[in-house]
Parts: C-alpha cells; structure tokens; sequence
C-alpha cells in the first residue's frame, strides 16, 4: 500500500484551520473541503483518464487533452463527515459520480455496521474509484467500504482513498490486505486513544461539521 502525504503549505495550513477547536462548523466545513480539494487533485495526476481533442481557440486551432466524458470519476463519500469532502470535489473534477454509502461504529466494539449503501450494483474492472473519509482511524470502516467496492467488481489498483487525517493503527490494518491501495491524507498523526478517536487529530469530524454532539 502506498500511502501520500503531499508536502504542500497549504495543506499544512487548512490543517491547522480544522485541527482548532475554537474554529466553528463553518469553519471547520471550508477547511477539510478545501482540503479535499487538494488532495484530490494530488490523487488525479497521472491517474484519471484523459482523451485527446481538436478545438477551435479565439484565434486559431490548438490540440487538447480533456477528462473522459465516458469514464467519470465515481466518488464514494462515507456518513457523514465524508460529505464535507465531497464539497470540493465536482469543482476539482469535470466528470463524476457519486454514489453516498453510511455505516455507523459500535463504540463498543468500533466494528462499522451498514445503515445506506448507494454503490451501483456493478463496477467495471477499470473505474476510478475515490472513497472519501476525513478521518482513517481503526481502519475497520475503510475496510468494510473497500470490501465492498471489490465485491462489485471494482479494481484495488484503480481505487484511492481521500482523508484528512490517518492513523497508524488504519494503515497497518490495510497495508497487508490491500498492497495496490492508495492512500491520500493531510498527516499521519500518532496514535489511537481508548475511543478509537485519533491523537492529535480533529475531534468527531461529523459533528465539527454538522455542528451536533
């Protein structure tokens, strides 16, 4: 498994701007999208499927190149806080999909259990396929949505994971199981406490977002 950590200081930045707890939703909401947004480019360079086109500019032809119309992008957003990413996302991206799913911790035994499945019923072998999760934290989520994916016929190769923040615990649980996976985030932080929230990281990102409790 690979996993990218792009050193740019606006990444560090929008960081800095989620990881403050006196920032409020709003806030909070405009830098992990921002957030999103970068990453997700990162994540598109030398990946997304391109053509080749004539056209006509103001003042004579030019050659150029253009994302596929008949190969979008299909974004998976997880609950809720994978919604904030998803923000960004049709701005950074010409051609998409989106297909929503939800699943829910048991913060007794932090095992995700399904509550919204939106995936289509199959995938072809060579989709793109970006699920997007700010927080990567047990991995046990991440996990079930990549299972998933693979179930219905998507590649490992052709599937990338967006997040804000990740934690060491989620990467060794993937990095055996997925070796072609690739994984997009803003830091790798230290460590898990006894809640499964990570350490800094940013609190309950779906509540920072959505302003509950």
């Amino acid at each position: 498994m690979l996993v990218h950590v792009p050193p740019h200081p606006l990444i560090k930045h929008w960081l800095a701007v989620a990881r403050s707890k006196d920032n409020p939703p709003a806030v909070f909401r405009s830098a992990v999208a921002e957030l999103g947004r970068i990453l997700i480019y990162e994540a598109m360079r030398d990946w997304v499927k391109t053509v080749d086109i004539p056209l006509e500019t103001p003042v004579g032809k030019a050659d150029a190149t253009i994302i596929d119309p008949a190969s979008p992008v299909k974004l998976i957003p997880i609950m809720r806080a994978g919604l904030v990413l998803l923000d960004q996302a049709a701005s950074t991206l010409p051609m998409s999909e989106t297909y929503h799913v939800g699943l829910e911790r048991d913060e007794r035994t932090l095992r995700a259990r399904w509550y919204l499945n939106k995936m289509p019923r199959k995938f072809n072998a060579d989709d793109r396929i970006l699920i997007l999760d700010p927080m990567l934290a047990t991995g046990g989520t991440m996990e079930t949505v990549i299972e998933e994916v693979l179930n219905r016929g998507g590649s490992e190769s052709f599937t990338k994971v967006i997040s804000v923040v990740a934690a060491p615990e989620a990467l060794r649980r993937l990095s055996p199981n997925y070796p072609s996976l690739n994984v997009y985030a803003a830091m790798i932080d230290s460590e898990l406490d006894r809640r499964g929230f990570i350490v800094p990281g940013l609190g309950d990102a779906g509540d920072r977002a959505f302003g509950t409790h």
